[in-house]
């Protein structure tokens, strides 16, 4: 029995010793140490690992923020992390299965931590809070976990989540009793709330906003709250800092109306599913997704690259009129605010197709047959023909197309959706300047890749507690 146990403790020995200094598995995942890299960086910052810490996401840059409070007691920037994926669309979560990853203030205690996820390590984000709940949004296990795969999660790799992971739990074991993870659909900067500000989500990235702003002004973590179905920070704060948060809002929205007086077009971006930083989508276009995989999760459970193909084209970008409603759709390379920009400007640009000249009023007379007078009439020694609908066959006179034609020229394309009226225009908008994609799209790839399957159920990503 005794040559038996110490076999196994060789044998497990020597599988450790095969793996790189930083990859833990099995139960040792939750004594995964800090990098020696990171430390060294939380020293020359001023820091130190039982220093609290607390978390920014942000959807369309795919970044994630970890922020360490400092001896002063102001938090400062540690480290930002490229998000390998997240899905759905910009927006808080409202209901379980819409693959949305949720948008809000949530708080992570140390009993929210999993270090026996099938995603190598992750952590609950807490998800319904107390405003969710407000609100009647469902779903559960909405995580910050590895592999590069999400129906509703931010994903990271497992080697940029086994650090996060590691930061967390030191901060809760130095006394912190949970980490405040502030998930926002972008950065709070004039810019984004200048293009977004007809969006149906304003009024809740608004209130955010307010919690952003109070944590920019103080380099204080701010205290969160429920009331009246809005979130609520710094119920009784300090006058002086209440009046300087204020005064950042009223700068913030000066500029916003200085970049609507510019002309920056108020804007709604759609996803196919979600995005990724260009970090790794520049290596799913070079080399697939299957390297990718490889790369990202060598310590998670196998799922591949959820849904690839979505993640190879930037998001479509509808213009939207003063009323907000869309007016245009363009197709952008990147959700990167130049490249949306740059397509907007491309696609309002684009010469509209040549007409000529409306054809001057001819005596009256009695009228045609309605067969023949909605078709373009050419006028004697004319080149081109009057600017007037006609049917799949062109623009030829009444008097020289046979009868068949014109009659046909009346029947709607069979299949075409939405009778004969046109789609919405889409430009793709190849920017002047570098942007994060810079490879060209591959072909489809079709053979042995693990990738998720369009109709795999969100249970296949969301799951149990002791799994997730």
């Amino acid at each position: 029995m005794a040559l038996k146990q110490l076999t196994l403790v060789a044998l497990v020995a020597l599988s450790l010793g095969a793996c790189e200094e930083n990859r833990y598995r099995g139960s040792a995942r939750h004594h995964i140490p800090i990098p020696a890299a990171t430390y060294a960086l939380m020293s020359e910052k001023g820091m130190s690992k039982d220093q609290p810490i607390l978390i920014r996401s942000y959807k369309k840059e795919s970044e994630l923020e970890v922020w360490k409070r400092k001896a002063n007691g102001q938090y400062a920037l540690l480290k930002t992390y490229p998000m390998c994926r997240w899905s759905g669309q910009l927006g808080p979560k409202i209901r379980e299965g819409d693959r949305m990853a949720p948008e809000g203030f949530y708080a992570i205690s140390p009993a929210q931590m999993n270090p026996n996820s099938a995603y190598y390590v992750s952590f609950n984000m807490g998800y319904p809070n107390a405003y969710d709940r407000a609100h009647g949004r469902t779903g559960a296990h909405l995580m910050v976990h590895g592999a590069c795969s999400s129906a509703g999660c931010y994903s990271m790799t497992d080697d940029q989540m086994g650090e996060i992971y590691a930061l967390v739990r030191e901060a809760h074991n130095g006394g912190q009793r949970t980490v405040q993870m502030q998930a926002l659909p972008f950065r709070m900067t004039p810019e984004n709330l200048a293009k977004h500000r007809l969006d149906s989500n304003i009024a809740f990235w608004k209130n955010l906003k307010e919690g952003t702003d109070y944590f920019e002004v103080t380099g204080d973590e701010p205290q969160v709250a429920v009331n009246g179905g809005r979130y609520v920070f710094n119920g009784n704060g300090d006058p002086s800092v209440v009046q300087a948060v204020q005064r950042k809002r009223q700068q913030d929205e000066t500029q916003v109306a200085a970049l609507v007086a510019k002309g920056t077009p108020a804007i709604k971006l759609i996803y196919d599913d979600g995005d990724q930083h260009g970090t790794f989508k520049r290596t799913l276009v070079a080399s697939g997704s299957d390297t990718l995989n490889r790369a990202a999760s060598w310590g998670s459970r196998d799922v591949g690259v959820s849904r690839p193909d979505a993640l190879t084209v930037g998001p479509r970008v509808v213009v939207l009129d003063d009323k907000g409603k869309a007016k245009a759709t363009i197709r952008a390379e990147s959700a990167d605010n130049e490249v949306v920009l740059a397509a907007v400007a491309a696609a309002a640009a684009k010469p509209e197709p040549a007409t000529s000249e409306p054809a001057k009023p001819e005596p009256a007379r009695a009228a045609a047959p309605a067969a023949t007078t909605q078709l373009a009439r050419v006028q004697p020694g004319a080149a081109t023909a009057a600017p007037v609908t006609t049917g799949s066959f062109g623009t030829a006179s009444a008097e020289s197309e046979p009868f068949y034609r014109r009659a046909l020229s009346f029947v709607p394309l069979i299949g075409a959706p939405g009778g004969s009226q046109a789609s919405a225009p889409v430009a793709s908008v190849v920017p002047a300047t570098p942007t994060e994609v810079v490879a060209p799209l591959p072909p489809r790839r079709t053979d042995r890749l693990r990738t998720t399957r369009l109709d795999q159920p969100a249970a296949a990503f969301s799951s149990q507690p002791t799994t997730r």
